[in-house]
């Protein structure tokens, strides 16, 4: 690799990193990040047929009393479009993360929060 190469790419790629009450904490830069950049997932979210069961509290019946139970609730196959999934609402002070430094390093972008895979 050029030493040309090698200068435009340091400061860049992915890293590993844990969230703190006061910014980001890559493993391997020793100073806390205050300002950080997340990812948003914006798209369509596809649902397929499925089913959740539960507590049913609060419906009328036709004379107005009321009706608690137990219940199964179904859903249809469906497509929720202009969705946003807003990861960083996700993130508290401990988690794990995998982050991408950008721009020599001057930008840092959170994709997601990495967990064990033996959990």
């Amino acid at each position: 690799m050029s030493a040309h190469t090698k200068q435009a790419l340091s400061g860049t790629g992915a890293v590993l990193g844990t969230i703190t009450a006061g910014g980001l904490k890559l493993d391997d830069f020793k100073h806390e990040i205050p300002e950080y950049l997340v990812a948003e997932l914006p798209g369509t979210l596809k649902l397929p047929d499925f089913a959740i069961s539960g507590s049913v509290e609060g419906l009328r019946d036709s004379t107005g009393e009321g009706i608690d139970g137990q219940g199964k609730f179904k859903f249809a196959k469906t497509d929720i479009e202009k969705t946003l999934l807003d990861v960083k609402k996700g993130f508290q002070p401990g988690d794990r993360v995998l982050a991408f430094r950008l721009n020599g390093g001057q930008d840092v972008v959170v994709l997601c929060k990495v967990v064990n895979g033996h959990a």
